[in-house]
Order: C-alpha cells, then structure tokens, then sequence
C-alpha cells in the first residue's frame, strides 16, 4: 500500500528557483511527503506527496511561482503503488522475461509514460532513476513482464510521449542474458555494480 495517494513533481532550471517553489508550496498546502535536490544538467527536482487536494494545490503553487523556469512537471492524482515504491528507490524483485528500457529528457515526463503503461498491462517496474545527477537530468525506467505486455507498455508509453513531442531512447530485449539480469538486479549504476565472473574463455 501507498502511504499517499496523489504524487507530483516539478523540475526547475535553477536551484533558486527550485527552492523558492519548495518553500512557496509548504507554506501553502499540507502535504505529505516531500523530496527535493540538484539532479544535474543545473536542474532542481521536487517530489511530493499527499491527499490528491493537497498535491494539486502544492503543484499549482509551485508552477506559479516557477513560471518560465519549469523545465517539466507531472501531476498523478492516484498514483500506481509500485510506481510510487520505485520513484522513492525502493526497487521490486527481478523476474524473468523480457525487458523495456525507457530514457526521457526529464524525469516528470518519464513517470507520466511509466505510470500510463503501468495503468493499461501488467508489467512488474525493476527500476525508476529518480534525480540520479549521474543522468544528467534525465529520467530512466525498465519494465519486465510477458513480451507482449512489455511491447504493449512500450506502445502506451511512447504515445504518451508523441503527444508532447517528447524523444525517448528506448530498447526491448526480448530474452536478456542472465548475467545482465543479475547487474540490473543491483542497478543500472556502474559505481553499485559488482564484477561479474562468467564462464569466458581463458588464455593459456
């Protein structure tokens, strides 16, 4: 269970602009969660959470007083529980099966897609990068489920993103080495993985 119902973020271009919406918005609404920081690329992100009234109002508050330094934003009433668990880093069990990987330009348009795809197939979300300076700004998902759930999402995701005008990098792996499986498992970040010792060939 979430503990929220409502979620939303909002990315500035400054981190003075972003702290400015972040004390604007506590004043203004009870809301009940919320995260904020420097994701690279000079952006500041805000994550919040709360009752969907709360939430709306906080969202409002911030955009207003961000005006033209709102990179992006996203605004999800009831927001998917698993959803939730992974923007926070609380990462689900690795399966088997077919992976989607999702890179956008900025995180609130990522979860927007995500959440969409999450809401229309049943796939299992392994990984959100929420914030991750390392990115550069940039928001990345990977999904696992049934080929045709995982393509279905994809289908969903992108449309969701073609609508804004929004690129994405993206990639199917229809049946992902084991090896890789068990990095992605860890993270997809390179200081969080562990070597892996394969059954390669050896020199004599």
């Amino acid at each position: 269970m979430k503990p929220h119902p409502a979620f939303a973020s909002i990315e500035m271009t400054s981190v003075p602009a972003g702290l400015f919406a972040a004390d604007a918005l506590l004043k203004k609404s009870p809301i009940g969660m919320i995260r904020s920081g420097t994701i690279g690329a000079g952006r500041f992100l805000i994550l919040l959470a709360g009752t969907t009234a709360s939430v709306a109002e906080a969202h409002e508050e911030a955009l207003f007083h961000g005006g033209l330094q709102v990179a992006d934003d996203a605004f999800l009433p009831d927001i998917h529980p698993a959803l939730y668990e992974a923007i926070l880093g609380n990462k689900r069990q690795m399966g088997e099966g077919p992976l989607w990987i999702l890179e956008t330009p900025t995180v609130s348009c990522n979860i927007q897609a995500i959440e969409r795809a999450m809401k229309g197939v049943n796939v299992e979300l392994l990984e959100f990068r929420a914030g991750d300076p390392r990115m550069d700004g940039r928001g990345l998902a990977i999904v696992q489920g049934d080929l045709t759930d995982v393509e279905a999402a994809q289908d969903i995701a992108l449309a969701s993103l073609e609508t804004r005008g929004i690129p994405a990098q993206h990639r199917v792996l229809t049946s992902p080495h084991d090896g890789l499986l068990s990095q992605i498992a860890v993270s997809t970040r390179f200081d969080l993985a562990h070597p892996l010792t394969l059954e390669g060939e050896i020199a004599s």
